[in-house]
């Protein structure tokens, strides 16, 4: 006897480059969405700021709501689709109605996950629902479902990758052209390639919040983005890429998160990678998240990190799913039972890189090498760089060492009364 299943009804909120993205593969590929899911997936409710704006494709034949509130409480919507983006505001209250209201929830939305993922996944497996987020991170790459279903047997030992396009075409485009920071992002911008607020890229806000979502499907604990350890690409220049290159190394905005004795390591850093790895290999605007588990040992998942096609596509991986009656907890496992597990950025030890400026006087290195030691810190090779003026370029490649114990040699440079400016130190990473 054959079952026929009523339709997927979804009500999209947000009609940007991903909510079209959709509403393109839904229009587009109607039978080839029955037919590998064995029921109909159909639009009843579309939401988003200006109704009347041209978006590419039809939209007259589905209902319409200022509201994303409203939207998410239709009777006619079985899932709600928010690729609206924001923490706070719409796409939570929208969220959170869905959720009460007895929806499946797909989103695009890392930000809001990264904030209150722990919450929303509580309250959606109280009600029997499920959200679902391979959109959120890495764009089309399938890097969420690898690790709830792919890699579910393994226990994870590490999770890394470049999830941030621009960063990588920022930095790859300096080592290409010759130009420094500054021009690269004028022309990343001019590109479009840059979020309305450029620091959510360029500062690793965006990679970080990725990074946490994926530490707690590995490691089955809490989000907690607020554990993640941030910085930028900003300070990094076109003489440390140069000179990484020189001793076979890239720069990458590297995230890595493993579980350590201490506790969970999050960051997500500008760091040197060996120039023949994959992420070294890697270029422009793509993503590579890297995967290691006890048992597959090392997996590598490369693909476009956003835009149109590869973000919808990873939307409708989900709906897909849910399609299909594949229900999966949002973290890979029930939420009551993800742990709180303490911050132990500072912990893990590992060579870096450093970039000093030194007065151009008499006994400045042994001052500098003086400090490392008195930390614990040895030197594995320096290099005083060719200048002009008054201040030397000096590089300093260490022996391995924790980031605690080199934040405390970098503070006691300034009292030394050689070192000009603030240094420039990055991690040396292991891949």
């Amino acid at each position: 006897m054959t079952t026929t299943l009523p339709p997927l009804r979804l009500g999209i909120a947000g009609l940007g480059t991903v909510g079209i993205g959709v509403v393109k593969i839904v229009q587009q590929h109607a039978d080839l969405l029955a037919a590998r899911s064995g029921r109909a997936v159909q639009i009843t409710a579309v939401s988003a700021r200006s109704k009347g704006k041209d978006r590419g494709a039809p939209l007259d034949g589905y209902a319409w709501e200022d509201d994303p509130v409203a939207l998410a409480k239709r009777d006619d919507v079985d899932v709600f689709v928010e690729v609206m983006g924001g923490s706070e505001g719409p796409a939570k209250d929208a969220t959170e109605a869905a959720i009460a209201a007895g929806k499946d929830v797909v989103t695009a939305n890392k930000a809001l996950l990264a904030i209150h993922g722990h919450s929303l996944a509580l309250a959606a497996e109280t009600a029997g629902r499920v959200i679902r987020f391979e959109a959120a991170v890495a764009g089309g790459i399938p890097v969420v479902k690898s690790l709830t279903e792919g890699l579910a047997g393994n226990a994870m030992g590490r999770v890394m990758g470049v999830m941030n396009g621009t960063c990588n075409y920022i930095l790859t485009q300096m080592e290409a052209t010759g130009q420094g920071y500054e021009a690269l992002f004028a022309e990343a911008d001019k590109l479009g390639y840059l979020e309305a607020d450029p620091n959510l890229d360029v500062g690793g806000i965006d990679a970080g919040h990725k990074l946490a979502l994926l530490a707690s499907i590995a490691f089955g604990t809490q989000v907690d983005f607020d554990g993640v350890e941030l910085e930028g690409i900003q300070r990094v220049s076109l003489d440390d890429i140069t000179r990484a290159g020189e001793m076979g190394f890239k720069i990458k905005l590297l995230g890595v998160a493993q579980m350590s004795d201490r506790g969970l390591v999050q960051r997500m850093t500008p760091c040197l990678v060996p120039a023949t790895s994959p992420l070294g290999r890697l270029q422009g605007g793509t993503n590579m998240v890297v995967l290691e588990g006890d048992s597959v040992e090392q997996i590598v998942l490369r693909g476009p990190g956003a835009g149109e096609g590869p973000t919808a596509s990873a939307v409708m991986s989900d709906v897909m799913d849910i399609a299909r009656g594949i229900r999966i907890s949002t973290f890979g496992q029930p939420a009551k039972t993800l742990t709180s597990a303490p911050r132990a950025q500072a912990s893990t030890v590992a060579p870096y890189y450093l970039r000093l400026h030194l007065t151009d006087k008499p006994g400045a290195l042994a001052k500098v090498a003086a400090v490392l030691g008195d930390h614990g810190i040895s030197i594995d090779r320096m290099r005083q760089i060719d200048h002009e003026g008054t201040s030397a370029p000096v590089i300093i490649v260490t022996h391995d060492t924790t980031r605690a114990a080199l934040d405390e040699a970098l503070a006691a440079f300034g009292t030394t009364g050689v070192v000009d400016d603030a240094p420039v130190a990055l991690r040396i990473e292991n891949v």
